[in-house]
């Protein structure tokens, strides 16, 4: 049960570091390569903790896993800013992490020969719908499916890759080898990121005309916070899907969504300077169901 404690505190670190994302690339970084770039080059760094394990390494073809790990999670990451710029987080994220369920039980039952208890798999079943259910978008730009969503799904199955792939690393090598290998590769991305032109314009200095004032005057803190967090919460869930199941770790997002949708609509409730998203009375009622399947299914899985 340990894993379950510790992926829930992982999830409820992602969905303020989601939301984050969305006020980042909607208000503060015009381009969502920039944003993935400056997300993912300094991924290298995890090497400098190479002495802490004793500079211990993949052998052979698992290179090639790890290498997959690294490189399909900065893709992932690079395809939902796309989405994320293109509907809202509230939604987007949810359906991504439908997708990344599905793909990952699929890739984990046909690579990894992991099973699950009847009622488990009954209880992701249920998460899934809550997912799907909490990513229906209804707002002043859009009514239902959108371009947005065809990038979640792209990115939903980059990550569910960049997950079974880390899975098989963690249990042939110690947790920290898999880790930091596979999160060092996640750089290469910045580095391909690098033939965009926006990558090196961003790097000039010039005078930002932004009609959102608090992210003009805060971006660079957001930026460096949303950082750190997203760092901690990727250790944080990472280590439950090596000592758990890598696809009821995932399945667990839904909780995710639940807490995220809670605090966008108190932002845009409160604090629509900060955050704000356009709800109906229907899409409310819709979401508060999702979050009454949500905790059907954390029954079922535990």
């Amino acid at each position: 049960m340990l894993w379950f404690f510790i992926a829930m505190l992982g999830y409820f670190l992602l969905s303020i570091n989601f939301i984050l994302d969305k006020i980042i690339v909607s208000k503060s970084v015009s381009k969502p390569v920039v944003y993935t770039f400056y997300s993912t080059i300094f991924m290298f760094v995890a090497l400098a903790a190479l002495p802490i394990i004793g500079f211990d390494h993949p052998i052979g073809h698992d290179w090639i896993w790890t290498a997959v790990s690294g490189i399909a999670f900065g893709l992932g990451l690079w395809t939902v800013y796309i989405a994320l710029g293109k509907g809202e987080a509230s939604h987007i994220n949810p359906f991504n992490g439908a997708v990344v369920t599905i793909a990952t039980y699929a890739c984990a039952s046909l690579f990894l020969n992991e099973s699950l208890q009847g009622l488990q798999v009954v209880g992701i079943a249920v998460l899934i719908v809550a997912s799907l259910l909490l990513s229906f978008e209804k707002s002043r730009s859009h009514n239902g499916f959108h371009i947005g969503f065809v990038w979640a799904f792209i990115s939903g199955l980059c990550f569910a890759i960049s997950h079974v792939s880390a899975k098989y690393l963690y249990g042939v090598y110690p947790f920290w080898t898999g880790f930091i290998w596979s999160r060092a590769f996640i750089g290469v991305v910045g580095l391909i990121t690098l033939c965009f032109p926006a990558v090196w314009k961003s790097f000039h200095k010039k005078k930002k005309q932004e009609s959102h004032q608090y992210a003009r005057r805060h971006v660079v803190g957001i930026i460096i916070f949303n950082k750190v967090l997203s760092v901690v919460q990727v250790i944080v869930l990472q280590f439950a899907m090596s000592i758990g199941s890598v696809t009821v770790v995932n399945a667990l997002s839904g909780l995710q969504y639940a807490l995220m949708f809670v605090m966008v609509y108190l932002l845009t409730k409160f604090k629509p300077g900060i955050f704000k998203e356009y709800f109906t009375r229907r899409e409310i009622f819709l979401e508060v169901s999702a979050i009454v399947l949500v905790g059907i299914g954390l029954f079922l899985i535990i």
